[in-house]
Protein backbone atom coordinates (compact mmCIF):
# COMPACT_ATOMS: atom_id res chain seq x y z
CA UNK A 1 0.00 0.00 0.00
CA UNK A 2 2.69 2.35 0.86
CA UNK A 3 4.48 1.75 -2.54
CA UNK A 4 1.27 3.03 -3.77
CA UNK A 5 0.87 6.46 -2.29
CA UNK A 6 4.02 8.64 -3.71
CA UNK A 7 2.47 7.90 -7.45
CA UNK A 8 -1.00 8.57 -6.80
CA UNK A 9 0.47 11.56 -4.64
CA UNK A 10 1.84 12.66 -8.26
CA UNK A 11 -0.80 11.75 -10.57
CA UNK A 12 -3.33 14.34 -8.37
CA UNK A 13 -0.21 16.50 -8.47
CA UNK A 14 0.26 16.90 -12.62
CA UNK A 15 -4.06 16.22 -13.24
CA UNK A 16 -4.84 20.20 -12.59
CA UNK A 17 -2.05 21.03 -14.67
CA UNK A 18 -3.04 18.62 -17.57
CA UNK A 19 -6.94 19.64 -17.67
CA UNK A 20 -5.39 23.04 -17.79
CA UNK A 21 -3.30 22.76 -20.92
CA UNK A 22 -6.44 20.79 -22.45
CA UNK A 23 -8.51 23.93 -21.54
CA UNK A 24 -5.99 25.48 -23.08
CA UNK A 25 -5.96 24.27 -26.07
CA UNK A 26 -9.67 24.51 -27.10
CA UNK A 27 -8.28 28.32 -27.83
CA UNK A 28 -7.62 29.74 -31.17
CA UNK A 29 -7.60 33.01 -32.58
CA UNK A 30 -9.72 34.58 -36.11
CA UNK A 31 -12.00 34.18 -37.85
CA UNK A 32 -11.22 38.41 -38.25
CA UNK A 33 -8.26 38.86 -35.98
CA UNK A 34 -5.43 35.79 -36.57
CA UNK A 35 -2.58 36.99 -34.30
CA UNK A 36 -5.04 37.89 -31.33
CA UNK A 37 -7.90 37.86 -29.90
CA UNK A 38 -7.92 33.61 -28.62
CA UNK A 39 -11.65 32.06 -27.92
CA UNK A 40 -13.10 28.93 -27.86
CA UNK A 41 -15.68 27.44 -28.98
CA UNK A 42 -18.65 26.52 -26.67
CA UNK A 43 -20.72 23.83 -28.11
CA UNK A 44 -23.89 24.10 -25.24
CA UNK A 45 -24.32 27.38 -26.03
CA UNK A 46 -27.89 28.85 -27.07
CA UNK A 47 -28.13 29.28 -30.37
CA UNK A 48 -27.38 33.51 -31.09
CA UNK A 49 -30.42 35.30 -32.53
CA UNK A 50 -30.25 35.88 -36.59
CA UNK A 51 -30.90 39.50 -35.36
CA UNK A 52 -28.03 39.59 -32.70
CA UNK A 53 -26.38 43.02 -33.23
CA UNK A 54 -23.61 44.02 -30.64
CA UNK A 55 -22.77 47.86 -30.08
CA UNK A 56 -20.15 47.24 -27.06
CA UNK A 57 -17.72 49.90 -25.18
CA UNK A 58 -14.90 48.47 -23.92
CA UNK A 59 -13.27 50.49 -21.28
CA UNK A 60 -9.59 49.91 -20.63
CA UNK A 61 -7.65 52.10 -18.19
CA UNK A 62 -4.62 49.57 -17.03
CA UNK A 63 -1.61 49.42 -19.37
CA UNK A 64 0.09 46.29 -21.07
CA UNK A 65 2.99 45.14 -19.44
CA UNK A 66 6.40 46.19 -20.99
CA UNK A 67 6.21 45.51 -24.46
CA UNK A 68 3.20 43.29 -24.28
CA UNK A 69 -0.30 43.81 -26.01
CA UNK A 70 -2.94 45.27 -23.67
CA UNK A 71 -5.01 42.37 -22.15
CA UNK A 72 -8.28 45.27 -22.66
CA UNK A 73 -8.11 45.85 -26.50
CA UNK A 74 -7.35 42.25 -26.73
CA UNK A 75 -10.94 41.38 -24.67
CA UNK A 76 -12.63 43.68 -27.87
CA UNK A 77 -10.33 41.35 -30.12
CA UNK A 78 -11.86 38.54 -28.61
CA UNK A 79 -15.16 39.39 -28.29
CA UNK A 80 -15.03 40.45 -32.32
CA UNK A 81 -13.39 37.00 -33.15
CA UNK A 82 -15.68 34.63 -30.55
CA UNK A 83 -19.30 36.60 -32.21
CA UNK A 84 -18.08 36.42 -35.74
CA UNK A 85 -17.11 32.53 -35.31
CA UNK A 86 -20.67 31.77 -33.52
CA UNK A 87 -22.36 33.07 -37.11
CA UNK A 88 -22.80 37.16 -35.88
CA UNK A 89 -21.73 38.71 -39.61
CA UNK A 90 -18.88 41.09 -38.55
CA UNK A 91 -20.84 43.90 -39.90
CA UNK A 92 -23.08 44.20 -37.03
CA UNK A 93 -20.78 44.14 -34.43
CA UNK A 94 -19.47 47.97 -33.47
CA UNK A 95 -16.83 47.79 -30.89
CA UNK A 96 -15.24 51.66 -29.46
CA UNK A 97 -12.52 50.64 -27.15
CA UNK A 98 -12.70 54.25 -24.97
CA UNK A 99 -8.94 54.90 -23.29
CA UNK A 100 -7.75 56.13 -20.07
CA UNK A 101 -5.56 56.23 -17.42
CA UNK A 102 -2.20 54.14 -17.71
CA UNK A 103 -3.80 52.38 -20.84
CA UNK A 104 -2.94 55.89 -22.76
CA UNK A 105 0.66 55.28 -22.97
CA UNK A 106 -0.63 52.25 -25.38
CA UNK A 107 -2.09 54.52 -28.33
CA UNK A 108 1.07 55.99 -29.16
CA UNK A 109 3.42 55.00 -31.89
CA UNK A 110 6.47 53.68 -31.25
CA UNK A 111 8.52 53.45 -27.83
CA UNK A 112 8.29 50.06 -27.77
CA UNK A 113 4.37 49.76 -27.56
CA UNK A 114 3.40 46.03 -27.93
CA UNK A 115 -0.11 46.94 -28.45
CA UNK A 116 0.61 49.24 -31.38
CA UNK A 117 0.11 46.30 -34.75
CA UNK A 118 -2.98 44.94 -32.75
CA UNK A 119 -4.44 48.16 -32.06
CA UNK A 120 -3.79 49.08 -35.98
CA UNK A 121 -5.12 45.84 -37.17
CA UNK A 122 -8.59 46.79 -35.04
CA UNK A 123 -8.68 50.11 -36.44
CA UNK A 124 -8.48 48.48 -39.99
CA UNK A 125 -11.70 46.12 -39.12
CA UNK A 126 -13.31 49.17 -37.94
CA UNK A 127 -13.08 48.73 -33.82
CA UNK A 128 -13.06 52.42 -32.86
CA UNK A 129 -10.22 53.28 -30.52
CA UNK A 130 -10.85 56.54 -28.21
CA UNK A 131 -8.48 58.23 -25.79
CA UNK A 132 -9.35 60.33 -22.87
CA UNK A 133 -8.57 63.88 -23.28
CA UNK A 134 -7.45 64.15 -19.56
CA UNK A 135 -5.64 61.11 -19.22
CA UNK A 136 -3.56 62.98 -21.94
CA UNK A 137 -2.97 65.94 -20.38
CA UNK A 138 -2.29 64.19 -17.01
CA UNK A 139 0.50 61.58 -18.93
CA UNK A 140 1.86 64.34 -21.30
CA UNK A 141 0.66 62.32 -24.55
CA UNK A 142 1.12 64.45 -27.73
CA UNK A 143 -1.68 64.35 -29.52
CA UNK A 144 1.11 63.80 -32.42
CA UNK A 145 1.96 60.75 -31.17
CA UNK A 146 -1.31 59.02 -31.14
CA UNK A 147 -1.26 55.78 -33.56
CA UNK A 148 -3.03 57.38 -36.94
CA UNK A 149 -6.95 56.90 -36.34
CA UNK A 150 -7.15 56.93 -32.57
CA UNK A 151 -10.21 59.64 -31.17
CA UNK A 152 -9.71 62.22 -29.15
CA UNK A 153 -12.62 62.89 -26.48
CA UNK A 154 -12.75 65.26 -23.59
CA UNK A 155 -12.56 62.43 -21.14
CA UNK A 156 -13.68 58.85 -21.23
CA UNK A 157 -16.05 59.76 -18.89
CA UNK A 158 -17.55 61.81 -21.81
CA UNK A 159 -16.96 59.22 -24.49
CA UNK A 160 -18.64 56.71 -22.33
CA UNK A 161 -21.88 58.98 -22.06
CA UNK A 162 -22.11 59.73 -25.53
CA UNK A 163 -21.63 56.11 -26.64
CA UNK A 164 -24.21 55.40 -24.24
CA UNK A 165 -26.84 58.32 -26.05
CA UNK A 166 -26.16 56.07 -29.07
CA UNK A 167 -26.93 52.92 -27.89
CA UNK A 168 -24.01 51.34 -26.70
CA UNK A 169 -23.73 49.46 -23.51
CA UNK A 170 -20.58 49.20 -21.51
CA UNK A 171 -18.51 45.58 -21.59
CA UNK A 172 -17.84 44.74 -17.61
CA UNK A 173 -14.45 43.31 -18.45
Amino acid sequence: MRNLVAPVLALLAVSPAMAQQASRDAFATGPVFEDFGPHAPVETAEPLPSFSRFEIAFDVAAAAEKGARNRGFDSAARFMNMHVAAGVPEDRISLVVVVHGTAAGDLVTGKGNGSEAMVRAMLERGVRFIICGQSMAARGVNPEELIDGVETQLSAMTAHALLQQQGYTVNPF
